[in-house]
């Protein structure tokens, strides 16, 4: 049975990440967090005080670019792919609310998506792969066999983010994690290039009142009809 491509879009903190792992283990796909990658640029930027409080110095950082490359890694213990920058596992770095903070504008870059984009279609050319992003269904995999849209409220994202931040031990406050999602949303929408947007043949999931299983339960068996289909 031939392989597809599966692409996941959405906004942030609707489970894509969640979900398009899931999915691949189950199906025996390579699952690719595309947006790990703009995180481990971002990371690398915070790392290196090219993001200051007068915001992200561009021009230092796409100097820095050519010298970086994202990958990623199988992690023995937890059986995961996890994002790996010039080799470094920086999978637990990257999930932090300052990397959050900045990581759309760091994806407005021009050369920054066109380094990142091309790897990623490398990684996906041969199918049987799960990715998922903001642009995947539009731009990195436009001919994916299988597209997702994921949403919810924004206030239901911010409670599963705040929970998680909290979780992983950050001092943080809902409040302050809510705007950062609406501003997330906005600055993923209006970006010029690239924006996040639902394809036009992207099957879309509001799972604000949804559970995870649930959810999961029926996009598995929307994909193996899909794939039945091939």
């Amino acid at each position: 049975m031939r392989k597809i491509s599966i692409a996941i879009d959405g906004f942030s903190s609707t489970g894509k990440s969640t979900l398009a792992r899931q999915l691949a283990r189950e199906l025996g796909y390579v699952y690719i967090d595309s947006g790990a990658m703009y995180r481990a640029i971002t990371l690398y930027a915070l790392r290196n005080g090219l993001i200051g409080p007068g915001g992200l110095d561009r021009e230092a950082l796409l100097e820095h670019l050519p010298q970086l490359e994202p990958g990623f890694a199988l992690n023995p213990e937890s059986g995961r792919s996890e994002i790996t920058l010039n080799g470094e596992n920086v999978e637990a770095e990257i999930r932090t609310l300052e990397v959050s903070r900045h990581v759309s504008e760091v994806s407005t870059l021009g050369p920054v998506r066109e380094k990142l984009v091309a790897l990623q279609r490398s990684l996906s050319k041969d199918g049987g792969v799960v990715m998922d992003g903001r642009d995947i269904g539009t731009v990195v995999m436009p001919h994916a066999e299988l597209k997702l849209f994921m949403t919810a409220s924004p206030e239901i994202r911010a409670s599963r983010r705040y929970k998680e931040l909290l979780d992983r031990g950050e001092d943080v406050h809902y409040e302050e994690v809510l705007k950062n999602v609406r501003h997330r949303d906005y600055l993923d929408s209006h970006r010029d290039i690239s924006p996040l947007r639902k394809a036009a043949d992207a099957v879309e999931f509001d799972n604000s009142d949804m559970g995870l299983k649930e959810q999961f339960e029926r996009i598995l068996a929307h994909s193996r009809n899909i794939i039945e289909k091939k």
